[in-house]
């Protein structure tokens, strides 16, 4: 997680954007910059492209509507912030193209009325994020209802997400309905707020070589949660659960909700799972209400913890 860690720091010393000559947003196709983001989209008009962002702090939001997408600063990663604004009352950026990759942002502050206010609001085309941060929202990323799209998140952090209390249904750090796969690598979770960090409704997840540190999360829920059913690798992460806690009885937890996807199959292997010092209860690492032969291999699971629990 090295690479995180020297994101965040320049993110620390990130400016306040300053347009200077066409501004901060340049299509790299084109060598055109504008004074916004959503300037720099319309004038793609539909075409696949990359937006380069000058370093900065952002307070502004933008919906693709077309094309596949790049938007990735001009310097280092972690060096552009967007804060505190959503279109739509949805997320910074809106998603409606053929595809778009995220690299290299952070999304920070971003909370609207119903609850869901997300960095990355995925409506139509595949997407992948990569290298970037989500902080102290109420949704890191969100969406892919209806459709068979493609999801992957790679070296990504998603930090102080999640809430149970500000609508009537809860916000996670990843909340996706894709009905393709879902791929996570790489990736750190931690200081969640409610929710679960990983949620994930569609047939098939590769949830693979990431750390998820609940020790100082409040109100969480499932660090993986596959209410629909689903299969596929959960493989080579790295769990601690907290001791605050609204649901302490499984780590990974396997169609709760409802037995719409097979999980015959689904592959839980090299695993390492602990308790946050002073944590008494028991969950199960595994809790499975679809009642299908799952493929859980060895897993190294710390004291207090039970390996499965059929419900």
């Amino acid at each position: 997680m090295r690479r995180l860690l020297s994101i965040a720091l320049l993110a620390l010393a990130a400016p306040v954007a300053a347009q200077s000559g066409g501004g901060p947003f340049t299509v790299q196709e084109t060598g055109q910059s504008f004074g916004t983001l959503q300037d720099a989209l319309m004038s793609i008009r539909g075409q696949d492209a990359t937006i380069l962002i000058a370093p900065g702090t952002y307070r502004q939001c933008a919906i693709q509507q077309a094309g596949h997408i790049v938007f990735k600063p001009s310097g280092a990663p972690g060096s552009v912030i967007f804060e505190g604004t959503a279109c739509e009352d949805k997320a910074v950026l809106v998603l409606r193209g053929k595809a778009s990759t995220v690299d290299g942002l952070i999304f920070r502050g971003i909370r609207v009325g119903d609850g869901n206010g997300a960095g990355v609001r995925i409506e139509t085309g595949d997407l992948t994020v990569r290298n970037s941060m989500f902080l102290d929202s109420q949704e890191g990323i969100l969406g892919g209802a209806g459709e068979a799209m493609r999801i992957a998140i790679d070296h990504t952090t998603f930090s102080g997400l999640g809430q149970c209390d500000e609508s009537p249904s809860c916000a996670h750090s990843i909340y996706l309905e894709s009905k393709g796969p879902v791929t996570v690598t790489n990736s750190r979770f931690e200081r969640g707020r409610g929710g679960h960090y990983i949620k994930v409704r569609g047939p098939r997840v590769s949830i693979v070589s990431n750390s998820f540190d609940d020790t100082a999360g409040t109100k969480t829920n499932y660090m993986i949660d596959l209410p629909n059913g689903a299969t596929g690798t959960i493989q080579g992460n790295t769990f601690v659960q907290g001791r605050n806690k609204e649901n302490w009885t499984g780590f990974v937890v396997v169609a709760a909700e409802v037995r719409e996807n097979s999980a015959a199959g689904l592959r839980v292997e090299g695993n390492t799972a602990s308790l946050a010092p002073g944590e008494t209860r028991s969950p199960a690492f595994v809790a499975d209400y679809s009642h299908e032969r799952l493929a859980i291999g060895a897993n190294s699971l710390g004291k207090g913890i039970r390996p499965f629990e059929t419900r």
